[in-house]
């Protein structure tokens, strides 16, 4: 989950849809659930060969239906709040697509341990007028400690997380 919205108890998970593994086609989908998971592998990223983060539902429990699978993420409707661990100290709004800015940024990453930490990223280029994916920004990984972990190259397909903060 990349988002919550408190307000509406809708949340995000921004960066792909959820494709079929042959066609690598966007599914199309009337319903499914939203359920906690576990980073259980960080395969580190070399030039030529991504990286990925592997991850289960072994175990999981439900916490809210997604209502619509899109090429820039799913979105859907959060049932359990209590099961999600959101911090209200720790909430910051979204940001639109114009009030990205080139520099240094900071990523919320929950890559081990189930805790949600800051990594340093810096912005370098911003595709304002891109509508056709979600590739809004070019990024390039600057933090020691998560390019240790990863190798600063994450193949974007494989994502699994559960974003305790918001």
């Amino acid at each position: 989950m990349t988002y919550y919205e408190p307000g509406a108890n809708k949340f995000a998970a921004l960066g792909h849809g959820i494709l079929d593994i042959d066609t690598e086609e966007l599914i199309n989908i009337s319903s499914g659930e939203l359920v906690t998971s576990n980073v259980s592998t960080i395969v580190k990223g070399e030039k030529g060969n991504p990286g990925e983060i592997k991850g289960s539902i072994i175990g999981g429990s439900t916490i809210g239906i997604v209502n619509q699978n899109t090429n820039f993420g799913v979105y859907g409707e959060i049932e359990d709040i209590d099961r999600i661990e959101k911090d209200n100290k720790n909430q910051m709004e979204v940001a639109n697509r114009d009030d990205i800015k080139l520099g240094n940024a900071k990523v919320l990453l929950d890559l081990e341990d189930g805790t949600c930490k800051e990594y340093n990223i810096e912005i370098t280029k911003i595709f304002k007028n891109n509508n056709q994916n979600n590739k809004s920004m070019l990024i390039k990984v600057t933090d020691e400690n998560l390019l240790d972990l990863t190798g600063g190259i994450i193949q974007r397909n494989v994502r699994c997380s559960n974003y305790t903060r918001w």
